[in-house]
């Protein structure tokens, strides 16, 4: 059974052909419409990824990675195709997103968990799992606009697992914090591995990739460039980066 399907999904964004002092003028004074243009951030991707497994999405900057997470997620609507999840979702998407800068990160946990479907008397239980997860006791009553970004990491890592989904969707959670909480979010991952749960996760690292995910994606400039066996797609995507420096 798959967790998740994507089909023929594509997304178009839209931005100003030009940013000089005439097209600005033309925006913030007459307010008159600036000239467009479309960028296909993804063009017909199609993915399924099986109930429990690990599946990793790989790729340059702007490749439309995160995009395609966002998608998945539902917090995106691609321009053509589709998407569908199986399963309760959680997602840890951008970094500090859904946190609010002026509001403790003990509010912030409210906030989070209840954007992720927890009833407030459910926090409220898991209240002190999440901060003893997340290691931030000392300053749960600060303001996250205080934090360092590895302490939303923390947060945040800690927010989505809490949840207990069947699908988590991750995006470059491995890039910000120190070594021994990157070990504890992967314990934490492999716990959901043995659990059956579904993991689609972006990242840089291609050793997360080999050691971890079951089948990969290569995306380049929104075109699926190899999706499959994990060696098959990380070796294409090698010899793609070694040609381009």
């Amino acid at each position: 059974m798959d967790a998740i399907i994507a089909k023929n999904v594509s997304k178009k964004f839209r931005q100003a052909s030009s940013t000089t002092l005439k097209t600005f003028l033309l925006r913030d004074l007459w307010k008159r419409d600036v000239p467009q243009k479309a960028f296909w951030a993804l063009k017909d991707i199609s993915i399924s990824v099986k109930k429990g497994s690990t599946f990793g999405i790989i790729g340059q900057n702007g490749s439309g990675k995160s995009t395609l997470l966002k998608i998945v997620a539902g917090i995106l609507a691609p321009d053509a195709g589709g998407c569908s999840v199986n399963g309760r979702i959680s997602a840890l998407i951008e970094l500090g997103a859904g946190f609010h800068p002026d509001f403790s990160g003990r509010e912030n946990i409210y906030i989070n968990g209840m954007l992720l479907g927890l009833s407030k008397k459910t926090i409220h239980k898991k209240m002190d799992e999440i901060i003893e997860f997340s290691e931030l006791r000392d300053f749960i009553d600060e303001p996250v606009r205080t934090y360092s970004s590895g302490m939303y990491s923390r947060l945040g890592f800690s927010v989505a697992v809490s949840v207990d989904p069947d699908v988590l969707l991750i995006d470059e959670v491995f890039a910000v914090g120190d070594e021994g909480f990157v070990h504890k979010c992967k314990s934490k991952m492999n716990e959901f591995k043995k659990k059956g749960k579904t993991i689609l996760f972006v990242t840089h690292d291609l050793g997360t990739v080999e050691n971890w995910c079951d089948e990969a994606m290569w995306l380049d400039s929104g075109v699926m460039g190899v999706a499959g066996p994990v060696s098959r797609t990380v070796d294409a995507y090698r010899r793609s980066v070694r040609l381009k420096e």
